[in-house]
């Protein structure tokens, strides 16, 4: 039996252009996913494109969730800024609530929460602030994060249904976290592959300082991150797509 004991899904972060700013290939990679975390105004995203990314995801039947971030849209919400748990919770409280009205108007569900950038760095560093984030979703929602972190923890302590992530096109820090990049990278078409390979195959990967690390994913649902930034994105989520598949086709009948 796989290490992995559901299959795999994939979820890209959209919606993060700005006013006739666009950033990534949306429209290119939604047909591709299987769940979105859309913007939601504070580190990318206005409320057109909040809308047309609903209505773009809903077209696909593609699950929607709220991407929220720190208010840096200069940053696109990856330096950190210090906030007390109160203004967190409030931010992360509108932000969702932002993205609620459009799925309302579509008849689509809030799928999930999965906080954007270095927000979600700072809240596997610190229980603290996980805690204010997670104090801003609405109770029964869905959160994505890093199994083993103090993501998973906190969402147990609120009762927060919690879906491991992968990252596709992110590299990992020796103690399993991520290396955040302000702006992606590019990658190697073969690099990319062994590394979106080794962790839905074997819930394993490579350091980016090189030690082989194992993924504590436990019986968690599973779901891999790329990014709609990063260089060649259509091609890393192409790849990913295939890579899923042919692990959920090997293991699991389709449903």
């Amino acid at each position: 039996m796989p290490s992995i004991k559901h299959p795999v899904k994939i979820n890209v972060d959209l919606g993060e252009g700005y006013g006739n700013f666009k950033c990534g290939p949306d429209d290119e990679l939604i047909p591709l996913i299987d769940h979105a975390n859309v913007a939601c105004g504070f580190h990318a995203g206005d409320p057109l494109i909040m809308q047309q990314t609903v209505l773009a995801c809903k077209k696909h039947g593609i699950a929607v969730g709220a991407h929220p971030g720190l208010p840096d849209i200069q940053g696109f919400g990856r330096r950190e800024i210090k906030m007390a748990p109160e203004e967190l919770t409030a931010v992360v409280r509108y932000q969702i609530g932002a993205l609620k009205a459009f799925l309302d108007a579509e008849g689509m569900p809030l799928h999930h929460v999965k906080p954007h950038g270095i927000l979600y760095g700072m809240m596997y560093r610190d229980k603290e602030t996980c805690r204010a984030v997670y104090a801003g979703v609405p109770k029964g929602t869905t959160v994505f994060g890093l199994a083993g972190t103090i993501h998973e923890q906190v969402a147990k302590e609120k009762g927060l249904h919690f879906v491991a992530e992968l990252y596709g096109d992110v590299k990992y820090n020796v103690d399993r976290t991520l290396v955040i990049d302000r702006k992606k990278k590019p990658w190697h078409s073969d690099e990319i592959k062994n590394h979106i390979r080794a962790q839905v195959e074997n819930a394993s990967v490579t350091a980016a300082t090189g030690e082989e690390l194992q993924l504590p994913l436990g019986d968690y649902h599973v779901s891999l991150c790329c990014h709609s930034d990063s260089p060649g994105a259509v091609k890393i989520v192409k790849a990913a797509r295939q890579i899923v598949d042919e692990f959920n086709s090997k293991y699991f009948t389709k449903s």
